[in-house]
């Protein structure tokens, strides 16, 4: 498989869940999209990029199991979710809950907004390793108070690669009347969705990740009772326009000014040839990742002497195992000591995340079609060497 990617041979890649990678196929579509952009620009802009982006929203649609009316194109799912929160009308009366696994950025948008409105996160702790998925329910749904506003929370974990089971406790939340905003940054092609029937109000997803379109393709989907309050982060032409041919969101949110909107047109042609890579189309993508990232989990956990740190069925495509505490050091934007020596010394591409703060740390493992598992064989020859330095 490793033939249809651009991927540097000369490095074991074991990263896709940071940023993905697109294959050759894909980006060849996507290089097809600019030329014709560039040929003509304003009929691209004006005259067929609308046609184009409904195209794909549709494709789309289809694939997370939504109505096209509810999805709008973002350039990532920080941008998603900044744009749900920046759009609620919070007062200094409103909680809102995070957990302990939400992503930075997401935390930090979080954070901000409510800081704006003097509101109060509350962080839920949620453990790992961990036994059950029971607990995260338990834990999150006892932090809910009568001054809940909203749920931030990950579908898939960034740090520790667990999915989160979000239907049970969007199911209760909806109940009490609390929304939810799911940060779904790593969902779309790791596993099955249909966002109609999970019921958040809000969901976002990357689609430069699994679904392995070009970088700045991504989603935002809202509820149809929630649709008319959220804006995007950038007001533009949308904001007035007299049109009734197409609702207010997506006249808001297609058009933020002048773009490159060639990555998310190119979205179709991504599904369309991953699914084409093997017999069986998406479930056996999906299925092949997950059985991969398994394999690579019990051989980490076999080589390092360590207990499987979740279920099974709470990974897809990513594990997360528990290193031993490192050293102290200054922490940069990707500086951990032990990955800068994975990369540099053995040629392995891997994140390291202090977790849940220094001087404990996992390593985390991507699985995609690329991959094999002597890619994980070599990972645990390199750490059997490099840990007791790190």
């Amino acid at each position: 498989m490793k033939e249809h990617w651009l991927l540097d041979p000369t490095i074991t890649f074991l990263n896709h869940g940071s940023f993905g990678a697109a294959p050759k196929a894909v980006l060849a579509k996507q290089n097809e999209l600019r030329t014709q952009l560039e040929r003509e620009p304003v009929r691209f802009m004006v005259r067929e990029l609308e046609p184009l982006l409904d195209e794909a929203r549709n494709a789309l649609a289809q694939f997370v199991g939504a109505d096209p009316a509810a999805i709008a194109f973002v350039p990532n799912a920080t941008a998603g979710v900044n744009a749900v929160l920046r759009s609620l009308d919070l007062d200094r009366h409103d909680e809102l809950l995070v957990t302990t696994h939400e992503y930075n950025a997401s935390r930090n948008a979080l954070e901000y907004v409510a800081g704006l409105a003097g509101a109060k996160v509350l962080t839920v702790d949620v453990p790992f390793p961990l036994s059950s998925s029971d607990e995260i329910v338990e834990r999150v749904l006892s932090a809910v108070t009568d001054r809940t506003r909203l749920l931030l929370i990950d579908h898939v974990t960034s740090q520790t690669g667990l999915i989160f089971p979000i239907a049970q406790i969007i199911e209760e939340l909806n109940r009490r009347g609390i929304d939810t905003l799911v940060d779904g940054a790593h969902a779309p092609g790791m596993f099955p969705l249909n966002l109609d029937t999970l019921g958040a109000a809000y969901y976002t997803g990357n689609l430069h990740k699994w679904v392995c379109a070009p970088k700045g393709a991504a989603f935002l989907y809202v509820r149809e009772n929630r649709r008319i309050g959220v804006r995007p982060l950038v007001i533009s032409h949308g904001a007035n326009a007299k049109r009734t041919d197409r609702s207010r969101f997506h006249l808001e949110f297609d058009w933020p000014g002048t773009f490159d909107p060639t990555a998310c047109l190119s979205v179709p042609t991504a599904l369309r040839f991953m699914a084409g890579l093997v017999d069986g189309g998406w479930p056996e993508v999906m299925r092949r990742n997950h059985d991969l990232a398994l394999r690579a989990r019990d051989l980490l956990c076999d080589r390092l002497g360590v207990p499987h740190p979740a279920p099974d069925e709470m990974l897809g495509s990513m594990a997360a195992v528990p290193l031993a505490e490192g050293k102290p050091y200054v922490p940069t934007l990707y500086g951990d000591p032990l990955q800068d020596a994975l990369f540099y010394e053995h040629n392995i591409e891997v994140p390291i995340h202090p977790w849940p703060h220094q001087p404990k740390r996992v390593l985390r493992v991507s699985a995609q079609l690329y991959n094999e598992i002597g890619d994980y064989e070599k990972l645990a020859d390199a750490l059997d060497a490099l840990l007791p330095k790190y």
